[in-house]
């Protein structure tokens, strides 16, 4: 049997940096927003930040769940946590476009944060 793999210091401090660097980009875009002058797509970048780190946070403590979880069901239940997280991923975001109607550019702009702070860390650990 696989002894079960273990969240490191190291993944810790990564997840911390990019966790950081998700605000940061966040700040930098919603700056970057305001020149346009367009309340709409500020909202749509403020509001893609938002729940992009907020399910960036979600599935990090997922992961750290299921990796302290030692029985056999531990994938299991790591599953269906994850079509939890889609599934409420997908209303939030239908209720951002249909109810509220934040500007489907700036909402991809924002969703885009975690991306960036990744490829941000990957690009520094690079060099």
């Amino acid at each position: 049997m696989k002894k079960a793999r273990t969240v490191t210091r190291g993944d810790e401090q990564l997840l911390q940096q990019i966790h950081r660097r998700n605000r940061v980009v966040l700040g930098l875009l919603l700056l970057l927003s305001l020149p346009l002058q367009n309340q709409g797509v500020t909202l749509g970048v403020a509001a893609g930040g938002a729940v992009a780190i907020g399910a960036f946070y979600w599935m990090g403590r997922t992961l750290r769940q299921t990796l302290r979880e030692t029985d056999g069901g531990a994938a299991r239940r790591y599953q269906m946590r994850y079509v939890l997280r889609l599934v409420a991923l997908a209303a939030v975001l239908f209720v951002l476009v249909a109810v509220v109607r934040v500007d489907p550019i700036g909402l991809t702009v924002g969703l885009s944060v975690v991306i960036i702070s990744i490829l941000w860390s990957i690009i520094q650990r690079s060099f």
